[in-house]
This record gives structure tokens, sequence and C-alpha cells, in this order.
């Protein structure tokens, strides 16, 4: 008989214990709910709000103009850059509220994952920034190259246009990759291959291909030398 009872006091006790702890849990929790909706509406609000204001300012028709529509286009993107700009400052602004969600929870090791994405976002916006800029320069100089190439005369004008493009789109590229800190270390290995693997083959080209005109001006300044002295 008092073992059943003994049974019941602890079961009891272990019932009123729990119910205490969520009693004073469930403020807590409610709180945190709280905080990550009215977060979830002010994002929403805000996100709409930048989304707005870069379509004020026209952004998506001067990126038109520039071709970078066209770059989105083909990576995937089908919105534009106001439409992006909203959406990155919406779930950033969700993020952080989140995070406070979670830090009034103690949910210490959510609210550092959460942390470390809010803090890798700027990596992400100056890689795309750095993206768009490779992809204007590199058509600004593959129209440059192409047109003095062609008034120079040189028949192959269109290759060296593209070759200068793409090698500006390709430094850019490895530099976005830096950026986001995406197996450095390989990254920078696979450049300096690539530097070297150009270098050897510039270096062979004209060892082979230009071995006679090397020779001839060599010789025309050997002459020029003997002349003067």
């Amino acid at each position: 008989m008092n073992g059943v009872q003994n049974w019941g006091e602890a079961i009891t006790m272990s019932m009123l214990e729990l119910g205490e702890r969520f009693i004073n849990f469930f403020p807590v929790l409610l709180g945190a709910i709280l905080i990550f909706t009215a977060g979830w509406i002010i994002a929403q609000a805000l996100g709409k709000l930048a989304e707005r204001f870069m379509t004020t300012l026209r952004v998506d028709k001067a990126a038109e103009k520039m071709g970078i529509g066209n770059h989105l286009s083909d990576v995937g993107i089908s919105h534009g850059i106001a439409s992006l700009f909203g959406g990155l400052v919406k779930w950033f602004l969700v993020l952080v509220f989140l995070m406070a969600a979670t830090d009034i929870l103690n949910l210490d090791q959510v609210t550092n994952f959460l942390n470390s994405i809010i803090l890798y976002i700027p990596n992400v916006v100056v890689a795309v920034v750095i993206l768009s800029a490779v992809f204007l320069i590199g058509n600004f100089v593959y129209n440059v190259v192409k047109g003095s190439t062609k008034a120079a005369g040189v028949m192959s004008a269109t290759l060296l246009a593209a070759i200068a493009k793409w090698a500006i789109v390709i430094f850019g590229f490895f530099a976005a990759l830096i950026q986001l800190g995406i197996a450095t270390s390989l990254v920078n290995t696979i450049f300096v291959g690539i530097v070297a693997m150009l270098s050897l083959a510039g270096g062979l080209a004209f060892g082979l291909g230009g071995r006679d005109e090397a020779a001839l001006i060599i010789k025309k300044l050997r002459e020029e030398i003997t002349e003067r002295n």
C-alpha cells in the first residue's frame, strides 16, 4: 500500500513540476511567437517598400539598357533587380527577427547558426555586385576590342574581343568565389594554374610560330648597332 502511495505521489509531483515548467515557459514562447509574427509583417512591408523604391529609381530599365537583365535571365533569375532587392531586404529582416525569437527561447545553437547566415549575406551581395560589374566591363571591352581591331584591319577581331571579354569574366568569377569563401585555396590554385597555362601557351606559340620573326628582329637590331659603331 505504501508503495502505491509513493508511486502516486511521484507521478503527481512530476505532473505538477511539468505543469509549472509549462506555465513558466508559455509566456516566453508566446513572446517569441509574437516577435516573429510582428517581424514577418514588418519584413513584408519593408520588402515591398524597398522594391517600390528601386522601381521608382527605374533600376530595372537601366539594367536592361546595360544588358544586366539578359545575364540574370541566362543564369535562371527571372525577377528584376528591384524584386531581388526587395526580397533580399525581406528575408534579411525575417532572419533577424527569427534570430531574436530563438534568442528569447534560449536556443543558442540555432541563434548562432542564424547569426552566421546574416553575417554571410553581405558576402553574397558583394559577389553579385562583382559579377554584375564584370559582365558590364566584359561587354564594354568586347565592343572596344572588336571595334578597334576591325578598324585596324585584323581578321580575327571577334575572336580577340571574345578572348578579352571572357578573360575578364573568368577573373571576376574567381573573385566572386573568393568573396563567398568557397574553396578559397582551390580557387587560388586553379587561377594560378590558368595564368601559368596561358603564359606557357603564349610562350610556346611565340617560340614556335614566331621564331623566324624574332630572329629577323634580332638580326636587324644587330645590323643597326654595327652601322652606328
